[in-house]
C-alpha cells in the first residue's frame, strides 16, 4: 500500500510538465512507427516513457509499471501499479492539432488512488488524490450542475483504431445529438474526462479504450462529484479496457439510458 499519496503530487507534477515539453518538438513527433492502420507511436510517445519510467522508478522502485509502449504481461494489479499513456492523442500530436495529454494514474490493490492529466498546450495540470478532490493547477474543480441530456453539452469519441465499433460509435453519436445542446470530440479521451470533471462538457462516452486512456481522468471525474462506467453500468477494468460513459453525476442515468437503448 502507498503511504502518503498527496506527498508524491509535487515530484510527479514537476516530471509530467517536463514531459509534456517534448509536446513541442515537432521533428520528433514527424517520427512515426505505424502499430495499426490508424493507430500511431511517435518519438515523443517512446521519449515521454522512457522519462516518466524512469522518474517512476526513483520515486516509488517498488512499484510496477504499465505504459502504452511496452508489452504489459504479468502486471498484477493486486499491488500497486503505476499507469501511463505518455501521449494520449497521438493523432492529434502528429497532425499539429494541439489538444494531446501525459495521463498517469496510480492503482493500490486494484483502485485508482492518484491520477494527473497534464496539457502542455493549455498548460493545465489536472489533479486528483482519492477522498481529497480534483484540482486544475492547484484550483478545486466540480462538475457541472446540469439536470438533463437536454441542457448537456458530450464528448463522444470515435476512437479511430476500433474502426469495428464505428457502427456503434456513430449510433451513440447520432443518439446524443439529438437529445442534447450538441456533441463535441476532443480526440483525447483523458482530457474529454478532465472536462467532465472541470465542468466544461456534461458527459463523455467512447468505445474501445486502454486503461492508460482513463484511469487518471476517471479518478478526476470521480473525485470532481462524477460519474463513470461501463456502458452496462459496470465498473471499469484497469487491466481489460473497453467503453467508458462518464457524467457529471445528474445526467449519468439518462446518459446510460440512451447508450444502453441503442
Amino acid at each position: 500500500m502507498i503511504q502518503n499519496r498527496e506527498a508524491l503530487l509535487g515530484p510527479l507534477s514537476e516530471a509530467v510538465r517536463q514531459a509534456g515539453r517534448l509536446f513541442d518538438d515537432r521533428a520528433m513527433a514527424g517520427q512515426i512507427r505505424q502499430k495499426g492502420p490508424t493507430d500511431f507511436v511517435t518519438s515523443v510517445d517512446v521519449s515521454v516513457q522512457a522519462l516518466l519510467k524512469a522518474r517512476l522508478a526513483e520515486l516509488a522502485p517498488e512499484v510496477q509499471f504499465m505504459g502504452e509502449e511496452q508489452d504489459n504481461v504479468g502486471v498484477d494489479f493486486r499491488r500497486p501499479v503505476w499507469i501511463l499513456d505518455p501521449v494520449d492523442g497521438t493523432t492529434n500530436l502528429i497532425h499539429g492539432y494541439r489538444h494531446s495529454a501525459v495521463s498517469l494514474a496510480l492503482s493500490d490493490r486494484g483502485r485508482v488512488v492518484l491520477g494527473l492529466v497534464y496539457d502542455p498546450y493549455a498548460d493545465e495540470l489536472f489533479t486528483a488524490v482519492q477522498g481529497k478532490g480534483a484540482r486544475c493547477n492547484g484550483a478545486p474543480i466540480r462538475t457541472s450542475g446540469a439536470q438533463t441530456l437536454a441542457e448537456s453539452l458530450v464528448d463522444v469519441g470515435t476512437n479511430p483504431s476500433d474502426r469495428p465499433g464505428a457502427d456503434r460509435t456513430f449510433r451513440w453519436m447520432r443518439a446524443v445529438y439529438d437529445r442534447s445542446h450538441d456533441i463535441r470530440r476532443i480526440g483525447a479521451a483523458s482530457i474529454a474526462l478532465c472536462y467532465v470533471a472541470a465542468g466544461r462538457v456534461d458527459g463523455f462516452v467512447e468505445g474501445g479504450l486502454k486503461p492508460w486512456d482513463y484511469a487518471a481522468g476517471m479518478l478526476l471525474v470521480q473525485e470532481a462529484g462524477g460519474t463513470v462506467s461501463t456502458p452496462e453500468g459496470t465498473p471499469l477494468s484497469l487491466s481489460r479496457g473497453g467503453a467508458v460513459v462518464a457524467s457529471n453525476g445528474p445526467i449519468g442515468p439518462e446518459l446510460l439510458a440512451v447508450i444502453q437503448g441503442l
